[in-house]
């Protein structure tokens, strides 16, 4: 199953960050993700095929479905 990350997107991951949290905040697509904790703010880079990894689930998915109108 193909799963698409938007910029802006709300992540929870398998493990949690060393500050306890284990929400995401996706900043970047491509080959690389760019994601910021919104618990402490740390900024990481990660590839693709490990940030895929370390998902969970997708708690907010910020898709603009209504941008035409």
């Amino acid at each position: 199953m193909l799963i698409k990350y938007n910029v802006g997107d709300i992540v929870k991951t398998r493990k949690p960050h060393p500050c306890g949290g284990d929400e995401w905040e996706v900043m970047r697509t491509g080959v690389d993700f760019r994601i910021r904790c919104n618990k402490c703010g740390r900024v990481l880079m990660l590839p693709r095929p490990k940030f895929k990894k370390s998902v969970k689930k997708i708690i907010y998915s910020n898709t603009d479905d209504n941008a035409n109108d």
